[in-house]
């Protein structure tokens, strides 16, 4: 009946709003959010994403309002 607050998560050390990013393969079409690091290009907390709500709820979680 009521549901438990899920406890905001932390995003990477250095790493913001502006460090999401979503990447899609070319071949297959799947697609994985996470934070791009600047200087390796690696995506760290990936997340594999089926839909537009995926991507909201990932920047919810880290306590970001998500794209319009």
């Amino acid at each position: 009946m009521f549901r438990k607050k899920q406890p905001r998560l932390t995003p990477p050390q250095g790493m913001g709003r502006g460090d999401i990013s979503v990447d899609r393969s070319i071949c297959t079409g799947e697609a994985v959010i996470g934070f791009r690091d600047r200087v390796t290009r690696e995506l760290r907390c990936a997340v594999a994403v089926r839909s537009p709500e995926d991507i909201a709820e990932f920047y919810r979680s880290y306590g970001f309002e998500p794209p319009q």
